[in-house]
């Protein structure tokens, strides 16, 4: 009898060792299948593999129909591929999702981006907080290193993660090259052109070495030397807008629609932001061709021809 449990693990050490996938998509696996597997004991549905049916996973799909589209979407992927991996291996037939019509709609939402003043506000706040405060104080460490998060996140347009997860020999000071790794450990390469951004980071590096040594590697570090975490990043871009007086609910990921978005009414070419951004594909990128509306107000007040005459009586 093979069971979903053994299913699992051979699956997650097919996706570490034969794909070598990243952590973070084995996390995001692991939960989904776990997810599945009590689903199935809760309604004493059974959990050897042959056993479980499109009625079965019908009864799942319907259990997940309260969560967000997005995530609905996720762990069907996930098992689609859990799936596939078995029937491949043959220990299945055939794979039961194949005989399902699954479609899952999401509703279309443009990224939220801030603008420069709301930009300039959160690095304002950011920065003032390193004034009047000892080098040798754990308060001055902190300051710091929060002013090099968001001077990274603006100045490459990284996902928290990539930031997060952000090694010493990523960052080449002397050039100022960033190598962030991005999804399916795909690397991009950014450069740090900002002289001010590039000094903030060798003081950082400089006078923090030994703690950033300490953290194995870990480039942004936290009190107790450990690599600092996508959450801790959050809740600090988080506190910092609502001190900076930002009526938004401000996320890391916004850092990178803002990065896009305002490289755009820059004029830059879309093609160079989806490098930039790590897009496989323009049309992820083309979503950020819809967002500013006051550029397009801008545009159509200065540029629309029929600004170019008048009519009687208007």
């Amino acid at each position: 009898m093979y069971l979903l449990e053994e299913a699992i693990l051979e699956f997650l050490h097919h996706c570490r060792y034969e794909k070598n996938l990243s952590p973070k998509t084995l996390q995001f696996y692991h939960i989904d299948l776990l997810q599945l597997q009590k689903f199935l004991q809760r309604e004493k549905h059974s959990t050897e593999i042959k056993a479980i049916t499109k009625v079965e996973l019908r009864g799942y799909l319907e259990h997940l129909s309260s969560l967000k589209p997005k995530s609905v979407k996720r762990k069907v992927a996930t098992l689609k591929a859990m799936f596939n991996y078995l029937e491949f291996e043959d220990r299945i037939e055939v794979n039961p999702l194949r005989k399902m019509r699954i479609k899952i709609k999401e509703p279309f939402q443009l990224p939220k981006a801030l603008n420069l003043q709301e930009m300039g506000a959160i690095f304002k706040t950011a920065y003032l907080k390193l004034q009047n405060k000892r080098e040798s104080d754990y308060a001055y460490f902190e300051a710091l290193r929060n002013v090099v998060v968001i001077e990274l996140l603006f100045a490459t347009g990284a996902r928290v993660s990539e930031i997060a997860g952000l090694k010493t020999d990523h960052i080449n000071l002397d050039t100022g090259v960033v190598t962030i790794k991005g999804k399916g450990n795909k690397e991009r390469i950014i450069q740090i052109c900002n002289t001010h951004t590039f000094e903030v980071l060798r003081n950082y590096q400089k006078q923090f070495a030994k703690l950033i040594q300490d953290a194995k590697g870990a480039f942004l570090v936290n009190r107790l030397g450990k690599a600092l975490t996508d959450q801790s990043i959050r809740n600090m871009i988080r506190k910092l807008a609502q001190e900076a007086k930002v009526n938004k609910h401000v996320t890391p990921h916004m850092f990178r629609h803002s990065f896009a978005t305002l490289l755009l009414e820059k004029e830059v070419d879309i093609k160079y932001i989806q490098a930039m951004l790590g897009h496989s594909s323009i049309v992820t990128t083309q979503i950020y061709t819809h967002v500013n509306r006051e550029k397009q107000r801008q545009i159509l007040q200065a540029k629309h021809p029929r600004m170019d005459f008048a009519v009687a009586g208007t």
